[in-house]
């Protein structure tokens, strides 16, 4: 299914308001109640919404220093791949594991109380991750931008 204008007006302003009500939705859309509703229920069914989260506050929640983490594996075999990624999965602290092309394999985004909690982290799981051959640490001085919302 292709996307009309007002699923992408619904889409802007779900993402930025995820607990709108439909009657607040369909009058910011400028749609009756019903076919606003509709017209959600179609957007989960056919996966552009997959879900609907409450994003916390990383500094209220304790966790204000974040990390990102390069790792250069020691091979590419998939068995290593797939060793790798179900291990660092299991890791709380990491919020994010992406495979990268480039000078590293992987890069992890994770979220710490302070480098001691960091330093914790390092020793008890990526240190024990499976096929690492180099890890690169970088910690987020200041978030300038932040944003979950993808243009629509």
């Amino acid at each position: 299914m292709a996307l009309d204008p007002t699923d992408r007006r619904i889409l802007a302003v779900l993402q930025r308001r995820g607990r709108i009500s439909n009657a607040d939705l369909s009058e910011e859309v400028n749609l009756s109640a019903s076919a606003c509703h509709r017209r959600v229920q179609r957007l989960e069914e056919e996966g552009y919404i997959s879900s609907y989260v409450a994003l916390l506050d990383l500094r209220k929640m304790g966790l204000p220093t974040l990390v990102f983490v390069e790792i250069t594996l020691s091979g590419q075999a998939d068995e290593l791949l797939d060793a790798f990624e179900k291990a660092v999965s299991r890791i709380p602290d990491v919020l994010e594991c992406h495979l990268m092309a480039g000078t590293a394999d992987y890069i992890l985004k994770i979220v710490a109380e302070d480098t001691e909690d960091f330093a914790r982290i390092h020793r008890q799981h990526l240190s024990r991750l499976p096929g690492v051959a180099q890890m690169q640490s970088s910690f987020a001085l200041r978030t300038v931008f932040k944003t979950t919302a993808i243009p629509v």
